[in-house]
């Protein structure tokens, strides 16, 4: 099997990725990389991730960033084996590489507008009132999925359950009006219950 290093920082953008790789029961190493003390801009550290953030993976010493790419790299990987992950070659493959990019691209899209403005302490500006109304309609569409069946991809919790509900559990902190979608609400309230998103990471 191959050696897998985590780096990562306690409460960042690293904890969905711990998380899959306890969802996926993967064995691996971590090591805190200190972004408040700015270790993330060590030189070692940028000859594995020239943006100097967390998360940074590496693969029997190869290296690979960008949240969204591990998830799915682990779910091809570890996830087809244990039902997690869906199969090449099949239809939810597909949906699950867009959902999963959907998250942090689309949706993430409006969810930085709106962390921006609450950051510059004007959330109610028109940045600010485009996010959030951005992330609404977004947040409709996800809902009318999750009206027809109980998971991302259908039936069964998959990866992507998890890789979408991170990104939507992180919006909810900064003033997603994700209590308006019922079906999200419900939804996400099941994914941030299973023992995988309990680690302390």
């Amino acid at each position: 099997m191959s050696k897998i290093v985590l780096y990562w920082h306690p409460m960042s953008s690293a904890t969905p990725v711990a998380c899959a790789l306890a969802e996926l029961d993967v064995p691996h190493e971590r090591v805190k990389i200190d972004i408040t003390t700015g270790e993330q801009r060590r030189p070692d550290f940028l000859a594995l991730n020239p943006n100097g953030k967390v998360p940074t993976l590496t693969v029997d010493g190869a290296p690979m960033f960008e949240a969204v790419a591990i998830e799915m790299w682990l779910g091809e990987t570890y996830g087809v084996k244990s039902g997690l992950w869906p199969a090449e070659g099949t239809p939810e493959r597909l949906q699950a590489m867009a959902w999963s990019t959907w998250s942090y691209v689309t949706y993430g899209a409006q969810l930085v507008r709106l962390q921006a403005a609450r950051d510059m302490g004007t959330p109610d500006d028109a940045h600010g009132t485009a996010g959030h109304k951005g992330m609404d309609e977004l947040l409709g569409l996800l809902d009318a999925r999750l009206a027809k069946q109980p998971w991302m991809l259908g039936e069964a919790y998959s990866l992507v359950d998890l890789i979408v509900g991170s990104v939507i559990g992180y919006s909810v902190y900064i003033g997603a009006p994700v209590q308006k979608h019922p079906h999200v609400l419900a939804w996400l309230g099941k994914v941030q219950a299973r023992p995988s998103m309990q680690i302390d990471a």
